[in-house]
């Protein structure tokens, strides 16, 4: 096979950076998008709103593959085109979400939608990363396997799945199928520039404020399965290398998942952030009330992510140990 390529949207965010690293260390010749922060070389700047900045990218590269990677923010931006320019590809906090519906929307949605379009038109495999979150959690449900229909329990899990949908439908109007790939995902963490970055690192900021004398509560019911950037940069390059080289993609699944077995509240994960660094955590109170009924977000309760069609076509599944990754990266720690 000639020289693979694979280009990586939002790859100067959490996991962006990660799977660009991944390629670029598996034998692949790897460019990311960026905008603001993009060196116009190995991250080319890219509005993803813009077809024409996409096509650019496209037709001057040529990627075999384009993993289209979420962005994790923690600020809202004031419209859709801001929302688009700063993240470079999806936003992840629920609660920011809502604050900007139709800036949502335009990412994870449309500018999906688009980057699908352009790429079945050019042969060109689409790996969307999406979330555990377009499934409801209620009690007793998980595992979801992969073929299980969704059902969101708030906005950021809806848009996430209309963008599922929106790339599969490019491809088959195409005749493309099998050349659009969906890789749901848990909530990640892993090397940060900042705490912000990830729902799981920023917990640290948590369990450091309430060493000032300050009080805080913290979710002491909902049940997250924090899974490392490193490992799902792997196996998104696996997923790669596995369609790449099919002869008949339509005959791989379409939808895939990935998860650590690891399981934790987020009280559980600052417990263990404050024995890790010596700190003590009796300023911080467990909430385990779950989700106020009256809230504008609803917060799924489990969404375990069942793994079983990644490992029926051969992908390794394995993950790197939650607290054994923390203890061992205490540079991860910051403040």
């Amino acid at each position: 096979m000639s020289e693979r390529k694979a280009l990586v949207t939002g790859a100067t965010g959490l996991l962006g950076r990660q799977v660009f690293k991944g390629f670029g260390n598996g034998n692949w010749t790897a460019k990311g998008t960026g905008f603001s922060r993009a060196d116009g070389t190995t991250i080319l700047k890219v509005d993803l709103g813009n077809a024409e900045d996409v096509e650019k990218a496209l037709d001057e590269f040529k990627p075999n593959v384009v993993v289209h990677c979420k962005f994790s923010k923690t600020r809202t931006p004031s419209c859709a085109t801001q929302l688009i320019r700063s993240l470079g590809a999806a936003n992840r906090f629920p609660d920011k979400v809502d604050a900007d519906p139709e800036g949502t929307r335009a990412i994870n949605i449309e500018a999906s939608k688009t980057l699908a379009r352009l790429c079945a038109e050019r042969d060109t495999i689409l790996i969307y990363i999406s979330t555990d979150y377009v499934f409801p959690g209620r009690p007793g449900e998980a595992p979801y396997e992969a073929d299980v229909t969704p059902a969101p329990t708030n906005l950021y899990g809806q848009t996430k799945l209309d963008g599922e949908k929106a790339v599969l439908e490019e491809f088959e109007k195409a005749g493309k199928e099998g050349m659009g790939i969906i890789l749901r995902v848990p909530v990640l963490y892993g090397e940060a520039h900042t705490n912000a970055e990830s729902a799981v690192n920023v917990l640290m900021d948590a369990v450091l404020k309430v060493q000032d004398g300050g009080k805080g509560v913290m979710d002491h019911w909902a049940i997250r399965y924090p899974t490392n950037t490193e490992d799902v940069a792997r196996v998104c390059r696996d997923i790669a290398t596995k369609y790449l080289k099919a002869k008949d993609r339509a005959s791989l699944p379409r939808v895939l998942q990935f998860s650590s077995e690891d399981h934790y509240t987020k009280y559980e994960i600052c417990e263990l952030f404050a024995e890790i660094m010596g700190l003590s955590l009796e300023r911080l109170v467990a909430n385990t009330e779950g989700n106020d009924p009256n809230a504008s977000v609803q917060r799924p309760y489990d969404c375990h992510l069942s793994t079983k069609a990644l490992k029926d076509i051969g992908i390794d599944v394995s993950t790197q140990d939650f607290v054994g990754w923390w203890r061992r990266e205490k540079r991860a720690f910051r403040k």
